[in-house]
């Protein structure tokens, strides 16, 4: 009951998967920033209190691409499938829009209480110099791993990790110690903090 409701019950329900009482769908409108810009929304909110710095940067860097991309073309916007790809490479419950265009019909998740995830980051870009890539560790990788490193300047990168060297130049077959400073011939130049990610 609510404290300033007597006597009105909110029902709760469980059933062989949980309870959904706090289940809502994450709100997503990455689809839809024209149609918000020509109904005079100037600015967006972007929650992250609760969210990891990889949530915050990969979500902000999807939202500023799709909103540099609108303002370059208002009359003909068409979203890149890259952009809206980004903010399913991060942890989050299903999306909809909200209230925006009605009622949803589907504004709860009743599958599960989990979190969507299917990329984990695994180390980050300290800095490139001479064909190579210095960065340190934060979830295990194996040497041929298929890897993305994401920067501010453009779209993911595709890496395949065919050596990594940890730092005292000795060619190791696996990334698993947690903050390792490691290396990998890299041609590209990423800036420092660019994210390296792998699929699950």
């Amino acid at each position: 009951m609510e404290e300033k409701r007597e006597n009105e019950f909110y029902p709760i329900f469980e059933d062989e998967k949980g309870s959904y009482i706090l289940n809502a769908k994450d709100m997503c409108m990455i689809d839809h920033l024209d149609k918000l810009a020509k109904a005079g929304v100037n600015s967006f909110k972007i929650e992250g209190r609760a969210k990891s710095a990889y949530y915050v940067s990969v979500v902000t860097n999807a939202y500023r691409k799709a909103m540099d991309i609108y303002k370059s073309n208002p009359d003909d916007y068409k979203l890149p499938q890259w952009i809206r790809d980004e903010v399913f490479k991060v942890s989050h419950r299903a999306y909809c829009t909200g209230f925006l265009f009605g009622h949803p019909k589907e504004c709860q998740y009743y599958e599960n209480s989990g979190y969507i995830r299917n990329y984990d980051v695994v180390a980050v870009v300290e800095k490139c110099e001479n064909g190579v890539m210095y960065a340190q560790q934060r979830n295990k990788f194996d040497k041929g791993a298929k890897l993305e490193i994401l920067s501010p300047e453009g779209k993911p990168v595709e890496y395949i990790a065919e050596h990594i060297f940890d730092e005292y130049g000795n060619e190791v077959e696996t990334a698993n110690h947690a903050m390792m400073k490691l290396s990998m011939p890299c041609s590209e130049i990423f800036p420092k903090n660019s994210i390296i990610r792998m699929e699950r």
